[in-house]
């Protein structure tokens, strides 16, 4: 099996269904709820067919099943509740990340790890230090899914097609991601020649405080991160060497080390292939070091050097 998504709730049927639709290759859809991948993989399977699409969807219980995946994604661990912030979930989510994690280095030591589970980056911390991977195998999701949000709001607050919209969040996943107003743009012209401080100002604020919004109205976000991960996945197996804002185990980029957080990077079949750094003005430094700030505290609080 190319591609394990452990965690079959919600985002994971989603990310199932995303790398099906994208004919990316046979996926193993594993939870320790009985019944629930098997029937999840039956659903997706049954949308696939009458597509005419020939990649099969698998339900199990069992993680001895990953043994060979190229991919796993780990979306396991409990989701937000409506007025939870992402940091709520650190230490009961930090339990199950380091279990699962364990499971990945013993049955697919040579795999990608796509981590999805929040709070986001000291999740995709903790699963590099469990698996003891290096850090090239280890991607979180974060930022490519701030990006798609970012992007929406910019093509409506533009009336311009979403296909022209070439943007950039790095940063902590969660209240102090870090919208680059700067180095977005539309068609290639810089996002400056449509809109005032004051617009982009409130295009950031939407894009940081809309996933609780989401939450509120559904109970959860669900199609973004499903295609999220979907788009990662892919630029690893067809080797695009996508640049995908993602979340990264940092050895003195940007100012930074010894924790995972957004940035931009270049996405391939080796995994996380390279980092690009980008010169911040002030104020996006002190942003993105507020969020590097936070992510540490949350590392240090659960207690995983």
């Amino acid at each position: 099996m190319t591609i394990t998504i452990i965690g079959s709730g919600k985002v994971g049927a989603s990310a199932a269904l995303n790398c099906g639709l994208r004919e990316l290759d046979d996926i193993l859809l594993l939870d320790i709820v009985e019944g629930l991948p098997q029937g999840e993989a039956m659903d997706i399977n049954h949308q696939l067919s009458e597509r005419g699409i020939d990649c099969n969807v698998y339900g199990s219980n069992n993680y001895q099943e990953m043994e060979g995946s190229e991919i796993v994604v780990l979306v396991a661990g409990v989701g937000r509740k409506p007025g939870m912030t992402r940091m709520d979930l650190l230490k009961i989510n930090a339990g199950i990340v380091s279990d699962v994690a364990e499971q990945v280095r013993e049955h697919a030591p040579n795999s990608k790890l796509v981590v999805v589970t929040n709070p986001l980056d000291p999740m995709t911390y903790v699963a590099l230090k469990k698996t003891q991977f290096d850090r090239t195998q280890v991607i979180g999701m974060g930022g490519m899914l701030d990006l798609s949000r970012y992007k929406s709001f910019i093509s409506e607050a533009l009336n311009v097609s979403r296909g022209s919209v070439s943007a950039m969040v790095i940063g902590e996943h969660g209240e102090n991601m870090l919208p680059l107003f700067r180095f977005s743009s539309i068609s290639g012209i810089p996002l400056r020649e449509f809109l005032s401080q004051q617009q982009s100002q409130e295009l950031l604020d939407k894009t940081k405080n809309i996933a609780a919004k989401v939450i509120s109205n559904k109970g959860a976000t669900t199609h973004a991160p499903g295609n999220a991960i979907a788009t990662i996945v892919e630029a690893i197996l067809r080797d695009k060497r996508s640049v995908i804002p993602v979340s990264a185990f940092l050895e003195g980029e940007f100012g930074a080390s010894n924790l995972c957080i957004g940035v931009p990077a270049v996405i391939g079949h080796g995994g996380l292939e390279r980092i690009i750094e980008l010169t911040l003005n002030e104020d996006e430094k002190l942003l993105f070091t507020k969020g590097v700030s936070d992510v540490q505290q949350a590392i240090q609080s659960i207690g995983i050097a």
